[in-house]
């Protein structure tokens, strides 16, 4: 049916381990037309069905919140489709048209130590945990000191 697909569908991860997948309602969808989330990490499993939606204003889902995610060296595969009055609705199952952000958590085991006969400061950290890179190198910081 034309104007029940979704649009902007997007996750975050944040805190290492929990994703936020969201999408958008195209606004001719009629308001009985509700979506189900699945996703999977590697062709050989099993897609899993969301358990935690989010819903609008009229009950949609428009979400769907992830706890204990992996993903580390897969890549997810995802699949939203839906049903309308006992009718199917268009799917959404482009895996090449979505977003996945990491929001970071801020680097482990800060450090900073001064001395006055050099008036100046080393300053070490580790890279903040992720939920899938797992590389140095991947990361660059900006330190912003300030003199108080």
């Amino acid at each position: 049916m034309n104007g029940t697909t979704i649009e902007n569908f997007a996750c975050i991860i944040f805190n290492v381990s929990f994703m936020n997948c969201t999408w958008h309602v195209d606004r001719t969808a009629p308001g009985d037309t509700q979506y189900f989330l699945y996703w999977r990490t590697s062709v050989n499993e099993d897609f899993t069905g969301c358990q935690n939606y989010i819903t609008d204003d009229c009950g949609r889902h428009t979400g769907c919140s992830f706890q204990n995610v992996t993903i580390e060296n897969k890549i997810a595969c995802f699949l939203v489709n839906g049903s309308r009055s006992a009718q199917n609705i268009l799917s959404y199952n482009n895996i090449s048209d979505y977003i996945i952000v990491e929001k970071l958590t801020p680097p482990l085991n800060v450090t900073v130590n001064c001395t006055e006969a050099s008036y100046g400061c080393e300053i070490r950290w580790q890279p903040p945990r992720t939920s899938h890179v797992k590389k140095r190198a991947c990361f660059k910081y900006e330190i912003v000191i300030e003199n108080k």
